[in-house]
This record gives structure tokens, sequence and C-alpha cells, in this order.
């Protein structure tokens, strides 16, 4: 099994070390909760990840279209909702889109982005299986 790899870093009571390929990162909790809020909290990075991937399947999508789009933002937030009765997380995505664009061509981009991978993995009932290693 490849892909991401977290363990703790022995700097703080909850910092973790994230080694995504040649890439590390740092992961902590907010001083809040009793971390020393050295790097951003697992969610920040679920946000992370849906905000890159927004952006990076919108600018994919204008330059195969010719589309004139000149720069995205995409910020995002995160707080919790009751629906039917039960309390459900909501992450808030603004994306803001820069460029000479019309109507129906801003519209179409906000279906692309809602068709990003990390969206639909997220918006669907996900299958998370866990194991312990050997």
């Amino acid at each position: 099994m490849a892909g991401i790899i977290v363990q703790e870093n022995g700097q703080g009571r909850y910092q973790q070390e994230v080694i995504a390929g040649e890439h590390r990162l740092l992961a902590d909790e907010p001083v809040s909760v009793g971390g020393a809020d050295a790097g951003p909290a697992p969610l920040d990075f679920v946000m992370a990840g849906l905000g890159a991937c927004t952006s990076m399947t919108l600018r994919m999508y204008a330059e195969r279209k010719g589309i004139p789009l000149t720069r995205i933002s995409v910020s995002l937030g995160h707080d919790m909702v009751v629906i039917d009765g039960v309390k459900r997380d909501r992450i808030l995505r603004k994306i803001t889109l820069d460029g000479d664009l019309s109507g129906d061509q801003r519209a179409r981009l906000l279906e692309i982005a809602n068709k990003c991978p990390v969206h639909r993995a997220l918006a669907q009932p996900l299958v998370i299986e866990s194991r312990l290693a050997d």
C-alpha cells in the first residue's frame, strides 16, 4: 500500500509528520484542544485538498476549452448544520473566478468544480477500511 504516511514526530503532544512521496508536511491540533498549532489541523488538510483539486480541475478545463480564466481562488470553511435532526459537517467553498467570463462560462465552471475528484469522493458515502499492520 503506497500513498500517504502519517506518524508522530515526537515534537509535540499531537504533532504528526505527513509524508506524501518526497514531500514532508506537519500536522497539529490548535492550542484550544491541547496542540501547539505547529501545522494545519487534520480537517484543514481535507479542505486544502478540496480547494487544490477544485482550482486544478478548473484550470485544466479552462485550458482545454480556451476559456479566458486568468485566476482562481478557493476559500473554504467548516461548520456544523442540522439536517433532518442529524448534526452534519458542512464545508463551505467559495470560488472566485477572474477573467473576461460570460455568465454561461461561470455557470459551467461551477458545474465542473463540483466534478473534481476530491469533491466527488467527499460528497458520496465514503468507504474507509482500517486494519492493523502486521
